[in-house]
This record gives structure tokens, sequence and C-alpha cells, in this order.
């Protein structure tokens, strides 16, 4: 059977914070319930339709805050998922949580039930910038809920870190890498702040009231993560991922390495057969639409073969072990190399990308400018249509 995995989204938190675009409401019990009956719904929906039988290789739980449900409605929507697919024995099945949700009782349930993966949202080790975030936990609570968590007996467990944060200082954040190294979880994943439209910050932005770090200060937070956490034991496999020899993210290479996944709740994407899928966003039309249907898809998009080669060389390039240029032309029916070669050369003399036995990857400098470099590539991949921009 061929692989694939299940993205069940969860958008309810206790509050928003205040750089979150994702698709996520404040929490309401009663709605909540409806949800969970709806989502488990979907998951034997979708599993019906499928044209043939698939092995669930990694099953992974975002939000939101999907610790915010009780313990039994995730143990009973995971046992859905099991009834629904035939989960690969040893697949990896992830809960996200924050720290104010965790308690060492609801997560000893959890991992009896089968989840083996916690990616905790801790952000920051510093009240005061937790307090700007808008994260409703302290530091302590964010030590004490991964204290919890390993009781329950998870030993492959993420902390989300952020640099970048308005009025965070180099030090600030030296404090944090310090402090979760010494925690010691498999896996990190350090992200640089962006503004989003729509947020409390994105509207402080504009009134130019945020004080965020400059450019070279942030890029110098981000290069300190690339000392510290590899002296450290946290192989850097993404750009903002680092983990433990074997701990890498299974679930979240699947999308960086293009694979199929079904999207299951509000707002989720999906990508099965070509196809690329995104269901209704509102929790409310969510609901009404699996009642009505058994599906929540709102909209259908099939991507061009520009448009997944670009996505492709966007998403390998992000990866330390970059793309293999020959089975990339071959893929997409370009030539080799797939991209013009003077752009590659110039790139490599300015120490941004490396060439190796025929792979393409970023080099330690050019991982702060990923996203420059990455769209300077892919508008000058060699499609018989056109020529570099």
């Amino acid at each position: 059977m061929k692989p694939l995995a299940l993205y069940l989204h969860i958008p309810y938190c206790l509050s928003r914070c205040h750089y979150c675009d994702f698709n996520t409401y404040v929490l309401d019990a009663g709605q909540a319930r409806e949800y969970v009956r709806a989502l488990a719904s979907e998951v034997r929906h979708q599993a019906a339709a499928l044209t043939e039988p698939r092995r669930v290789e990694t099953v992974f739980f975002g939000g939101g805050t999907p610790s915010l449900l009780p313990a039994e409605d995730l143990c009973l929507l995971l046992e859905t998922c099991r009834t629904a697919f035939p989960i690969a024995p040893g697949a990896e099945i992830t809960l996200e949580a924050n720290p104010e949700t965790v308690t060492a009782e609801a997560f000893t349930l959890l991992r009896r039930a089968g989840f083996n993966r916690v990616s905790l949202g801790v952000q920051a080790l510093e009240a005061g910038l937790l307090q700007v975030l808008g994260r409703p936990h302290t530091p302590a609570r964010a030590t004490e809920a991964f204290a919890a968590v390993r009781a329950a007996g998870f030993d492959n467990v993420n902390l989300d870190i952020m640099f970048g944060l308005p009025g965070q200082s180099h030090r600030d954040w030296r404090r944090t890498l310090d402090g979760v190294v010494v925690l010691g979880p498999e896996h990190l994943s350090a992200y640089g702040l962006t503004i989003e439209e729509g947020t409390h910050f994105g509207r402080l932005h504009r009134r130019g009231a945020l004080r965020l770090p400059r450019e070279e200060a942030h890029l110098a937070m981000y290069g300190e993560a690339l000392r510290v956490l590899p002296a450290a034991g946290y192989r850097r496999y993404e750009v903002s991922n680092f983990a433990r020899p074997g701990f890498e993210c299974r679930h979240n290479l699947t999308y960086w390495r293009q694979g199929e996944y079904l999207g299951l709740g509000a707002g989720a994407h999906g990508y099965l057969g070509g196809v690329r899928t995104v269901n209704e966003r509102l929790p409310a039309a969510y609901i009404a639409a699996v009642s009505r249907r058994g599906s929540a898809v709102a909209a259908r998009e099939h991507p061009s073969p520009v448009a997944q080669a670009e996505e492709a060389l966007l998403l390998g390039l992000r990866l330390a072990s970059g793309i293999d240029l020959a089975a990339f032309a071959a893929r997409f029916g370009l030539p080799d190399p797939p991209v013009d070669p003077t752009l590659l050369t110039r790139l490599e003399d300015l120490g941004l990308v490396a060439l190796s036995g025929g792979s393409l990857r970023l080099t330690e400098a050019g991982l702060p400018v990923s996203d420059t470099v990455i769209a300077e590539i892919a508008a000058c991949l060699a499609f018989p249509s056109g020529v570099c921009a």
C-alpha cells in the first residue's frame, strides 16, 4: 500500500496569540463537542472515499491547541482513525500542546491510547516576552509541562521556540536556547517571527507601534541557533528544524517531500492524487458541511507542472539534504541541469549554495536569506516555455 499522512485540525485556543494567523478561535465548549463528532465523521467518510487502500505512516493533531480538548475526545478521534485506516506499526502520532493545558494524568491517558510524539509550544523562556506574545503560560509552567509530558512516558518531544520578537535581545534568545537544551527534548523548531496581516502584531506594525529587532540582530539570533543547537547534538535538517539523530519529524517531512496527505477538520489542506483541497474554514460551516455531505471540502486545485516543480524546489531546498538535480529534472521533464548553470555558479561564488555530487543545497550563509535565494532559483527553472526571469 502507498503511504499516506493524516492531519487533523483542532481550531480552538484559550486565547489568540498576538502573532497568530492560523485558523483558530477561542474555545466554545458546546461547539467543540459538535466539532469532535463532525471530525470523526469526516475521518470515516474520507477513508471510505479512497479509491485504493493506503497505509497511514503519520498522524498529526494540530491547531489551535489540540490539548485543550478532553483527553477522552482526542483518544476517540485517534481510535476513529485506527478503525477507518490501516495505520502502520510504529507510525508517528503527534499531538500539539500548549503548556497551560498539560497535565500528567491526561497525557498518561493519551500515551496509552497510542500518541507517541508531543510538540509543545514554549516560544520563549522569558516572562516579559511571553506576555508580549500574548501567551498565557509562564516559563515555569513551560518547564513543568515538559516534565509532565516526560512523566507520562513520551520519549519523542518537540519544543517550539521563536526569535526576532518585539523587545527581544540577543541575551534573551541565548537564555531560551540554553534553557531548552538543558530540558533535552528530541526535537527543536526555532522560528523567526513573521508579521502577518490581520493579527494584533500586524495592526501594531502598520501603526509603527511594534519595536522589532533590526534585521542584523534577527540574523544574528538565527546564527546563534545554528551554532548552539548542533553543538548540543541537534542536527539541522530543515531551515528551522533541529533534531537528535532519528527524531526528525516524519509528518513534516511528508510535506517537504511533496508526499500525499489528507487534511481533516476546519480549514485543513490536503494533497492527494495531484489534487490540493481545502476545507470549510469556519468551524460552524465545517460542522454543517460534514453533516450534509460527509465531506467539508470547499475548494479543489490541480497544480500545473510548473507550479509543482516550483513548490518541489522551494520545499526541497529548505531541507539540509537539498535536491538531487538529475532526479528533479527527470521528475518534471526538464533538461539536466534544470536550472541555468550561470545562476548556480554565481550563487555558489557568493557562498549561498553548494553543488556536490549532483545535489544542490543552501549553505549556512544562504540559510538566513533562503527565501530570496530559492525564489531566484525558481525563476530560472528551464521550462521549454520560458527562460530565467
